[in-house]
């Protein structure tokens, strides 16, 4: 099976290395530069240091050339969701090949997911989502990692399973990418949440607390928007929740750590050196779930803190001060 990985961050770098121990695979860079030292020196100097890249696996700067090799296989679109749609244009309407994105959020100012992108963008395309609870970093190592490909077309789930299922990366599907999607976006803005409370060393207590209620706000959202409940117990949501809201490896979480010391947004992302979903998401997962009609606490506080409305400390007692009610609500 040949395929392309569309991006050469983190993500893409870590699943194409995966990806080429079974099958011909080509990397492609939106920067020619980039391309030509990922070819040179055999490292993504940039975005994961200490893995080599195999010799089998393929640098592409040349966008045609690298899709056209994924005629009959998958193409891997490996971008920040801001770049998901103008990929999506950009792949031909006789591509051939099942799409699956990495991206995880809302796009910025329409509020969309993933599904809901291309369904406007590239109708034409069998698409799909790849998700789940994963480190790039440790999945560029071959350390056992579990994913979910959810789509409605079950040649989209095949061609995932196909692709990328091997001893230590195993790959589940879903026909809920609604679900999916929901929970890979929802639980950046959380993460973001559970590094505040440990930035203010609020306790475990704390934490779990705001795992477990941030779980129900996803799932409320999910479910409104035409979910199936029970993906939100799967990988895609309980899964990636916690493994991004206690991961010290989790950008989001970073994020939240460091407003709770008192540093500024800007100056947090001007240093990060990743993109941190959580942030362009937040504003846009709370909009989506005020149109529902879906109450969102924990998002809601997220959002004024980042948009410097509220200190930590005062989000926090706004939602101490909630009044009791049903777990069930």
């Amino acid at each position: 099976m040949n395929i392309t990985v569309l991006g050469a961050g983190a993500w893409g770098t870590a699943l194409a290395v995966q990806a080429s121990a079974l099958h011909a695979t080509r990397l492609w860079s939106r920067d020619p530069a980039h391309a030509a030292a990922l070819q040179s020196s055999r490292r993504n100097d940039r975005y994961l240091p200490d893995i080599a890249l195999p010799a089998s696996l393929r640098i592409d700067a040349d966008f045609d050339a690298a899709v056209a090799h994924a005629k009959g296989g998958v193409v891997v679109i490996a971008t920040p969701m801001a770049g998901l749609e103008p990929m999506l244009r950009r792949l031909p309407a006789d591509l051939g090949a099942p799409v699956l994105w990495l991206c995880k959020g809302f796009q910025d100012e329409t509020a969309l997911l993933g599904h809901e992108i291309a369904r406007n963008a590239a109708p034409h395309l069998h698409v799909g989502v790849l998700s789940g609870p994963s480190f790039a970093i440790e999945v560029a190592r071959g350390q056992p990692t579990a994913l979910v490909a959810a789509s409605v077309d079950d040649r989209v789930r095949a061609a995932a399973v196909a692709a990328f299922h091997a001893a230590n990366l195993r790959v589940y599907t879903s026909e809920d990418p609604v679900g999916v999607e929901v929970g890979g976006a929802v639980k950046n803005v959380l993460a973001i949440a559970t590094g505040l409370a440990d930035g203010m060393a609020l306790g475990l207590n704390a934490r779990a607390a705001l795992v477990t209620r941030g779980l129900a706000e996803m799932t409320r959202l999910g479910v409104a928007l035409g979910a199936d409940s029970a993906t939100f117990m799967g990988l895609s949501g309980l899964g990636d929740l916690v493994l991004t809201t206690t991961g010290d490896l989790s950008r989001n979480r970073s994020v939240g750590l460091a407003l709770a010391n008192g540093r500024a947004l800007a100056d947090i992302l001007a240093t990060l050196g990743h993109v941190a979903e959580g942030v362009r998401s937040a504003p846009m997962v709370l909009r989506r779930a005020e149109a529902a009609g879906v109450e969102m606490p924990i998002v809601a506080a997220v959002v004024q803190v980042l948009d410097g409305r509220l200190a930590p400390k005062r989000a926090l007692g706004q939602l101490m001060r909630r009044e009791a009610r049903s777990e069930a609500l």
